[in-house]
């Protein structure tokens, strides 16, 4: 399958330059239609101003794209119906000929194929509550565990079973960093009662680290864990009770699989007040922020070696 990357990102690419991916279903499936267009474009300046070019992944009428200008966006952003895809949903949308939003894993091929190493989300999915039912585990953790990006996101969302979710990480041999931070974040909080196995401070720290792992031959990418900047970061407590009325409607109503999230959002934004929609907003540009700043410190380890 042919991966189009634009000119911008191909010349970065080419040059040892920054580049961070940023995936689009947060723009299609996780957002009011109204708010969008400037989150598009917030992400992209977040990443800009860290030092990296973004490169925005969906799949504009069958085509895999890497890097989205102005019409492309355009073309996304106003089409109905617009599939979530997973990696595995990648072939079958571009085959139809389809518009597509790429979710973490879906985002994860296409980024690995352009040979783009590091990913800004909002967070990850995982092992869902009552998994050992439902067997209902998020494709983003094989994603994770096999096609060597760097994931920064402000931990896993808030409706997971987060303790399964880190054990599955580490069955897939994933490294879990926090950023600055002893503690696992979930999503809209700072904490989730669960620590992380490492910590890292800087972005030229975390950059190391992934080039070594580099080096050393591991085929996982990392997880950096960035937690919600404090003046928005939700109590976990109260974020807890919203999720545990949310899932039980989601049940009453009949969704289940890759629909629950989406469902489980719109009934948060509700729930709140509208709260954890602007959080939701801020860890995302915050984490473009800190995603381009590994990238760019990723860029400056690779260049004597260019030389």
């Amino acid at each position: 399958m042919n991966v189009t990357v634009s000119n911008e990102v191909q010349v970065a690419l080419r040059e040892g330059r920054a580049v961070v991916a940023l995936e689009s279903t947060i723009l299609c499936h996780g957002f009011p239609p109204d708010e969008r267009r400037p989150l598009a474009k917030a992400l992209e300046d977040a990443v800009r101003e860290a030092g990296a070019v973004p490169a925005t992944i969906a799949i504009i009428d069958g085509e895999p794209c890497v890097g989205l200008d102005a019409a492309q966006l355009e073309r996304l952003l106003s089409a109905p119906d617009v599939a979530k895809c997973s990696a595995r949903d990648v072939a079958i949308v571009a085959a139809n000929g389809a518009m597509g939003a790429t979710t973490v894993a879906g985002t994860c091929l296409l980024a690995a194929a352009a040979g783009v190493r590091v990913f800004a989300t909002g967070g990850i999915g995982g092992v869902h509550r009552g998994a050992e039912a439902s067997m209902d585990v998020s494709a983003d953790l094989g994603a994770l565990g096999s096609m060597g990006v760097l994931v920064v996101s402000a931990g896993a969302k808030s409706l997971l079973d987060l303790g399964r979710t880190l054990e599955m990480l580490e069955t897939a041999n994933v490294p879990v960093v926090g950023f600055g931070t002893d503690d696992f974040p979930s999503f809209y909080s700072q904490t989730s009662g669960h620590g992380v196995p490492h910590r890292l401070d800087t972005p030229a720290a975390v950059a190391q680290a992934f080039a070594l792992q580099g080096r050393l031959g591991l085929t996982a990418g990392m997880l950096v864990c960035n937690p919600p900047p404090a003046d928005v970061a939700l109590a976990r407590e109260e974020v807890d009770g919203w999720i545990t009325g949310a899932l039980a409607a989601a049940d009453d109503d009949g969704i289940f699989g890759a629909a629950v999230t989406p469902y489980v959002l719109s009934a948060l934004a509700e729930l709140s007040g509208g709260r954890t929609v602007v959080t939701n907003r801020a860890l995302a540009l915050d984490n473009a922020r800190v995603a381009g700043q590994i990238a760019a410190a990723l860029a400056a380890l690779a260049a004597p070696e260019a030389s």
